[in-house]
């Protein structure tokens, strides 16, 4: 099924979580239920290998394996999105298995390496759009010391179709928006807490992890934003604000940590999380996460 992929980035893009077994191997069948219920609920586009999915703790095989199990699940309902990085060269493969496999876009990891000189990037950039022969890319920018000037420089290589935008710096976000392609669709890459500021000056979707967990109220905060219903927007992530609280904790260590837990207290177990994420919820985190559930019938 053809998507348009520019419309979908105005949606919510939801980070899937990638599933172990009891013996901490992935185990992409745990994920179905979570991916039919997102789907059914309304989310616009699926995410696979991202950072709630454990990106940089998979192998690059693990990543192919969990690219490929989602594109058969999702079967066309809505794109689904390869996140992909690390080495130019582990880059390149990865976007090229993404369009073997049926993924309808890639997702580049800003690369975390120390030495990044933002010419050096637009060529990171470019190299691995080429590979992946056709398919439109979201850049996922993490951090966005290089200005305004570079990131609209990127958003004008070809195959760019979006940019998530994961900085607390709306400002930033507002002069890159100024000064980039007008055709590109820049994503509030913070999840539901941060979306209303980043929409106010111009993202239009959302990214999101609580889709695995309760995708109703994330599509919910949604289509508050879409009809500039902020009061309402805002009412709606105050009532999920504890499971983000939680996420955050541990400088962001416990952010898969709480997405898994809940899964697990509802019902559909997709296992631990690999270290350097935290892994169990602490005693405290944990009585917080079940009152929260339970407060909203789970």
């Amino acid at each position: 099924m053809s998507h348009d992929i520019r419309t979908a980035l105005t949606g919510i893009s939801g980070i899937l979580v990638t599933p172990y077994d009891a013996g901490g191997a992935v185990a992409p069948a745990r994920l179905g239920p979570v991916i039919d219920r997102a789907i059914g609920a309304g989310v616009d586009i699926l995410v696979a290998n991202g950072n709630t999915g454990e990106f940089y703790a998979l192998d690059e095989a693990e990543a192919a394996a969990m690219c490929a199990a989602i594109v058969d699940r999702v079967d066309g309902r809505v794109p689904v999105f390869a996140g992909i990085g690390r080495g130019i060269a582990e880059a390149g493969r990865a976007a090229r298995h993404a369009r073997a496999a049926g993924a309808d876009a890639l997702m580049i990891h800003q690369t975390p390496d120390p030495f990044v000189a933002p010419r050096g990037y637009e060529e990171y950039v470019r190299r691995v759009v080429d590979a992946g022969d056709g398919l439109p890319a979201m850049l996922y920018l993490r951090n966005d010391a290089m200005g305004p000037d570079a990131i609209a420089r990127l958003t004008g290589i070809a195959g760019v179709a979006g940019v998530k935008w994961a900085t607390p710096n709306p400002m930033t976000l507002a002069r890159a928006i100024a000064a980039s392609d007008p055709s590109v669709i820049w994503v509030g890459g913070l999840a539901e807490v941060w979306a209303p500021p980043l929409c106010a000056v111009g993202a239009q979707g959302f990214t999101s992890g609580l889709i695995n967990v309760w995708p109703e109220r994330s599509v919910a905060i949604r289509d508050a934003l879409r009809t500039g219903d902020f009061g309402e927007a805002n009412r709606l992530i105050a009532g999920m604000r504890t499971f983000e609280d939680i996420r955050a904790e541990e400088m962001g260590g416990a952010n898969v940590t709480g997405v898994k837990a809940a899964l697990a207290l509802i019902g559909q177990d997709c296992g631990a999380v690999r270290p350097p994420g935290a892994w169990p919820l602490s005693e405290g985190q944990g009585a917080r996460l079940r009152a929260f559930l339970e407060a909203n019938g789970f």
